[in-house]
């Protein structure tokens, strides 16, 4: 491989952004994986500048640049089948729905992560099977289709075997959890998250480990389960995160997440305070889960007496459901306009 002055090899350029995304220094790693895949196609390395490409998606995404990152993805999945196989295809679809879906497009987020799955075939790989059915499910259920989000999800489901993967299936059992509690199949729900507790391991991969534990607090919460395996899952999230460190969403996720338990455990002034700073910063969250911040500072609001403030939250999160395409969430937010309920709910 030949190497010009003044810039980076291939393998120097890789070696520093395989570097920084391990030390989570994702804006920096996404820079080093571009200088490599542009070292890669001034060699004519096509494979070398597909990968490094990928994987400098992957880092934006991570780094919170959501629309350079579907950009780049999409310019992968269009790459022509000579030049990617159908299995690169996939990874790029997969890559692209969860970089859309970020930015609120769910519908084109379940189209990529549909593409995807049916890129891979009946003997497809189950890794790759898995990833997809995830971005599917996820873009389907946060969208409000959640009769197609359960079928996809039993279709996953159906996927999971004592051979694979631990990380693997967890992922499987934690993506099937989350559509089980949004069907109001709490019992479901607990289930797959506890038997996705049992896979993941903080030592294995402590981002992992705090991203599940907030996300399993999350849906919790929403179905109204405020035990202590909540509380226990949002400090594992907490203390993981104050180690491993996070996104500026990641933190006002966890934020959200620790202002919700607190609001339901009575102290309504604050969770306030709390949401207020999660709203406040609502420009960072995808508009989905500005929806829902919005919602719930609505019902604390509500639930202080604060009436013509809950209203103008309510509006709020409905505009932000509608941006997501979320129009059921949306609906149902709108409902709570015209309710003569003492205080709005979810």
């Amino acid at each position: 491989m030949s190497e010009n002055r003044g810039t980076p090899s291939y393998a120097a350029a890789e070696l520093r952004a395989r570097e920084y995304r391990a030390s989570h220094e994702f804006a920096k790693a996404a820079d080093s994986a571009r200088n490599a895949a542009e070292t890669a196609r001034q060699e004519g390395d096509a494979s070398g500048w597909w990968n490094m490409a990928f994987f400098q998606a992957e880092n934006l995404l991570d780094a919170g640049n959501v629309g350079e990152a579907a950009d780049l993805a999409r310019t992968l999945a269009e790459t022509p089948l000579g030049d990617a196989s159908s299995r690169d295809r996939a990874r790029a679809l997969i890559l692209l729905a969860k970089s859309v879906q970020g930015s609120g497009l769910l519908d084109d987020a379940a189209e990529a992560a549909r593409s995807a799955v049916g890129l891979l075939g009946d003997d497809a790989d189950a890794e790759f099977e898995v990833h997809a059915r995830q971005a599917l499910i996820a873009a389907l259920a946060e969208s409000g289709k959640l009769e197609e989000a359960w079928e996809e999800s039993l279709a996953l489901s159906a996927r999971i075997s004592d051979d694979m993967d631990d990380q693997l299936a967890g992922k499987a059992y934690w993506v099937i959890g989350n559509v089980a509690f949004l069907c109001n199949k709490v019992e479901e729900g607990l289930e797959h998250h506890e038997l996705a507790a049992d896979t993941f391991s903080p030592s294995s991969n402590l981002d992992v480990w705090a991203k599940f534990n907030k996300a399993s607090a999350a849906m919790r919460l929403a179905a109204g389960v405020a035990d202590t395996g909540t509380l226990r899952c949002i400090e594992r999230a907490e203390l993981a995160t104050d180690i491993v460190g996070g996104s500026e969403e990641d933190i006002l996720l966890l934020r959200y997440v620790r202002a919700h338990w607190t609001f339901l455990a009575g102290d309504v002034p604050a969770a306030i305070v709390l949401l207020n700073e999660v709203t406040g910063s609502a420009d960072k969250l995808p508009p989905q889960t500005a929806g829902e911040a919005y919602l719930l500072l609505a019902r604390a609001e509500a639930s202080d007496g604060r009436r013509k403030a809950a209203e103008l939250s309510v509006r709020r999160s409905m505009e932000y459901f509608e941006t997501a395409g979320a129009h059921q969430r949306a609906a149902q937010a709108g409902a709570l306009l015209s309710s003569d309920a003492d205080a709005p709910t979810a």
